[in-house]
C-alpha cells in the first residue's frame, strides 16, 4: 500500500487497487480513457485473477478484444462482506507477491 501510496500520491482503496490489477491482467491501455462499463470490466477481471488463487475461477483465454475471459469453476462461499473484502485483501497481497511487484 506504502508503495503504490507514492506512486500516485495517495492512498488507494480496494477498488482502486482491483482497477489496477485488471488493467495490468489486460495488459493494454486505451488511445482513450476507459468507458465506465470498461473499469468495472476491469475491476471483474482482477477480482476474478484473485480468486483463481483460491480455486473459484479459472482462465478460459481471451475475447476477440484481448480482454481475458474467466469462468467460475467452484461456487463463491457464502459469507459476510467484510469476510469477503478480506479474502480479497489477501489476495491483493498474494498477487503482488506472486508478480514480483513487491520492494
Amino acid at each position: 500500500m506504502s508503495r503504490l501510496e507514492k506512486q500516485f500520491g495517495q492512498k488507494p482503496d480496494l477498488n482502486a487497487i482491483l482497477f489496477l490489477i485488471g488493467i495490468r491482467e489486460l495488459g493494454a491501455l486505451p488511445e482513450n480513457n476507459f468507458s465506465k462499463e470498461e473499469k468495472v470490466n476491469l475491476m471483474h477481471i482482477a477480482v476474478c485473477k484473485l480468486l483463481s488463487y483460491s480455486g473459484f475461477y479459472t482462465l478460459q483465454g481471451v475475447d476477440q478484444d484481448g480482454w481475458p475471459l474467466w469462468e467460475k469453476a467452484i461456487p463463491l462461499p457464502n459469507i459476510s462482506l467484510f469476510e469477503q473484502e478480506t479474502m480479497l485483501r489477501q489476495h491483493v497481497v498474494e498477487y503482488f507477491e506472486r508478480e514480483n511487484l513487491l520492494d
